[in-house]
């Protein structure tokens, strides 16, 4: 049984991609950071499936918490096979980079970027032994050419940092039979993020070019292709799920 460990994966489009691994029967291991009732609520949800899922408390700005979610994650499944590192701190206020604090600085960097180094040091080598693994990294639209995203500066450092890493350890880590990959979504609103395809298709969307609104399934669907046997093919892509919706430029 294949073993997926998912951050922040009690809710929103995180709790979508854990659902989603369960439905295709694998076993997972969530995180949360402070929200006991999301948590409390999904592992009702799934009671049928307690065996397969396992719950830890994690904030992924602290590495000592990001050692002891992976050492939890190996310990209850011996495997580690599918890192989708769904946690990212941000910062809704629009501002300017001279109106941040040093501490909100650090948290995005270190939320967005510093955080997943702490997650390579822990799981590729578990992959590693394991000559399997796939690893699924979050970002924004057209985060590959590094754009200028006004009132996101901290956030947006830190994710397009997160490119070029995601990009190199992808090199680095072929040879394992690791694959490493960034899922870029679009627009997702409250009400769709654990909403599926289904529903979404019921609603119409003038301001999506597509035509309808963008839905948490539509980024898990996207995540669990990328974590199968047969998608080595693909690593370090940077892979959008926009409905063609231009995200950054609609403040210019």
């Amino acid at each position: 049984m294949r073993h997926a460990l998912v951050t922040a994966g009690t809710k929103g489009l995180g709790k979508k991609v854990s659902e989603r691994f369960l439905h295709k029967g694998y076993s997972i291991t969530v995180s949360y950071r402070n929200d006991l009732a999301a948590m409390n609520k999904m592992k009702e949800e799934w009671s049928d499936a307690e065996d397969r899922i396992q719950f830890v408390q994690a904030d992924v700005t602290k590495p000592e918490d990001l050692k002891n979610l992976t050492e939890k994650a190996y310990g209850a499944f011996g495997r580690i096979d599918i890192l989708v590192n769904n946690a990212g701190p941000y910062i809704f206020e629009r501002k300017k980079l001279m109106d941040y604090t040093a501490s909100e600085w650090n948290e995005m960097v270190n939320g967005n970027l510093s955080s997943m180094f702490y997650l390579f040091q822990e799981v590729i080598p578990l992959m590693r032994a394991q000559h399997f693994g796939r690893i699924v990294t979050y970002g924004f639209q057209g985060a590959q050419e590094a754009p200028a995203w006004i009132y996101r500066s901290a956030y947006a450092a830190a994710k397009t940092g997160l490119v070029s890493l995601t990009k190199t350890v992808s090199i680095e880590e072929a040879e394992h039979g690791i694959t490493v990959n960034m899922v870029c979504p679009g627009v997702i609103t409250e009400d769709y993020k654990e909403s599926s395809i289904k529903t979404a298709k019921s609603v119409q969307d003038k301001n999506t070019p597509v035509g309808r609104p963008a839905a948490g399934e539509d980024i898990a669907r996207t995540i669990t292709f990328l974590c199968e046997e047969d998608s080595d093919m693909i690593t370090g892509s940077i892979i959008e799920v926009t409905g063609g919706v231009d995200v950054l430029h609609k403040r210019r």
